[in-house]
């Protein structure tokens, strides 16, 4: 199956299955010299695995990590590190109703008339749990930032169905014993925990969106025209399941903008806004990129839903199994790993072509 692949000087080869022995990755072009034990990707992966409340899913895997290879004596070689993530709590049973019929919302139909085959166990290829391997590689990939350039990326989730949560602090996030859901301002979480009962009384789910950030950032990243960082940031971020919507800056509120609001002035002491995100004509500013998504509403819901067989003959369905009633509340790492992946490519690819470059004209701060 082509398109599991992100990346050009560093890549990462997503494989696996939600039901199968294990899930995992190839991550090749990591430059060598850099300390990489499981620990420094395990942080990670425990941040995004199910079953960490009883707001998500409770199927309960450690999504403990193994490197199989690209390490030596607890340093990267410049070799493929390959991942591996066991899964050992699959229940296929949950979904023999489903062998025969496709789920309204999910990817069923259209890989059954794709491949003419598809792994109804939990979706196969098409779960969310695919989204594991791709944590552990953004872990790898920020670590290199974080030591090599001094980039820190983090998420929050900024929207939950109609309730919307407003930034408050970091250090609301990074609680995770009295903040489950990654919002910046805990004083939500009652709220959303109420919230989140209801829906899940109720059978139904709902979407999200989630804001994620990557401070510390230099000036230069990014091509033009085709390879823009802003649209490679895009094409990964929708390669995350669930995800219907990217914006990057402003992003559709610059609609309503006038260009006297939405350019962004620069003085000496630096830029006064970041409507652009933090990247123009395709190649990052040195200040804050900003991206947004939006998660669609889990398509897994218990309530009777209308559908199709593979003989075409109407049913009605209802999804029983562990899901999540939003898929949101576990995105934020999610996030800053495939942020993560991005950033490191475009950092190798600039350093390949453009390590020489000097303007003499010093760089504008990103802040003022």
């Amino acid at each position: 199956m082509s398109g599991s692949t992100l990346g050009t000087l560093f890549g990462v080869t997503n494989f696996g299955e939600s039901h199968g022995p294990a899930i995992g990755c190839v991550v090749d072009g990591c430059p060598p010299g850099m300390r990489l034990a499981a620990a420094d990707i395990q942080r990670d992966l425990d941040r995004r695995k199910p079953g960490t409340s009883r707001h998500v899913t409770q199927r309960k895997e450690p999504d403990t990590v193994e490197i199989l290879s690209g390490t030596f004596e607890g340093v990267t070689t410049g070799t493929p590190i390959a991942l591996v993530i066991r899964n050992e709590d699959q229940k296929s049973r949950d979904y023999g109703n489903i062998a025969e019929t496709f789920r309204p919302g999910h990817a069923d139909y259209s890989y059954w008339q794709k491949y003419g085959v598809r792994d109804y166990r939990g979706g196969g290829r098409q779960s969310a749990r695919l989204t594991a391997p791709t944590v552990a590689a953004g872990a790898i990939a920020r670590k290199w930032l974080g030591e090599n350039h001094g980039v820190v990326i983090r998420a929050y989730l900024a929207q939950l169905g109609e309730i919307a949560v407003p930034f408050r602090s970091w250090d609301d996030v990074d609680d995770r014993d009295a903040n489950p859901f990654f919002v910046a301002d805990l004083g939500f979480v009652a709220q959303l925990e109420a919230y989140m009962d209801a829906l899940r009384k109720s059978g139904d789910s709902v979407g999200a969106r989630v804001n994620v950030v990557a401070s510390g950032m230099p000036v230069g990243w990014g091509e033009p025209i085709y390879d823009r960082l802003d649209a490679d940031i895009a094409h990964a971020m929708m390669g995350i399941n669930a995800v219907k919507g990217v914006e990057i800056g402003a992003g559709f509120a610059s609609v309503a903008q006038k260009g006297t609001d939405h350019g962004d002035e620069m003085t000496p002491a630096g830029f006064l806004s970041n409507h652009a995100g933090g990247i123009l004509g395709g190649i990052s500013t040195g200040q804050d990129v900003t991206v947004s998504i939006a998660l669609k509403p889990t398509s897994s819901i218990r309530l009777p839903r209308r559908s199709i067989d593979k003989a075409g003959n109407p049913v009605t369905l209802e999804t029983h199994g562990r899901h999540d009633p939003c898929v949101g509340i576990r995105a934020a790492p999610i996030a800053e790993g495939v942020l993560a992946i991005v950033l490191m490519d475009h950092a190798l690819r600039h350093r390949a072509q453009c390590a020489g470059v000097s303007t003499g004209t010093p760089q504008v701060p990103a802040r003022a």
